[in-house]
């Protein structure tokens, strides 16, 4: 049976002045790449999910804050929800995504438990 898994997409946070525009051919390559994963796990990827806004509200019982901190060294950039059989094929999908191979990215990836 599968099991659904949350895979939260993180990176550095920072300036990305300093990396360089991919050039026309560049794109067109990596969106090749990406249209080919994403072809080749369609039957397990339940939610693209998408890029996340940069702000939003950390909440708490008494209060409600503007967040993501400016100070954290990774910022949550995006998610995806995918449907695999265990953790091991998950992070399998996970890790045959273009998106992860980008410097100073990573991806968490959690169970989800349904009641």
């Amino acid at each position: 049976m599968s099991k659904q898994f949350l895979c939260i997409q993180r990176s550095q946070s920072g300036p990305c002045e300093s990396a360089p525009s991919p050039s026309p051919s560049q794109m067109e390559a990596m969106y090749a790449k990406f249209n080919a994963w994403k072809e080749k796990y369609s039957e397990h990827i339940v939610d693209m999910g998408g890029k996340l806004n940069a702000d939003g509200k950390v909440v708490k019982q008494d209060s409600a804050h503007d967040g993501p901190f400016i100070e954290s060294k990774e910022i949550i950039g995006g998610f995806m929800i995918v449907s695999a059989d265990s953790l091991e094929f998950a992070t399998e999908i996970v890790q045959a995504s273009p998106g992860v191979a980008m410097p100073g990215s990573s991806v968490e990836i959690r169970e989800i438990h349904k009641p």
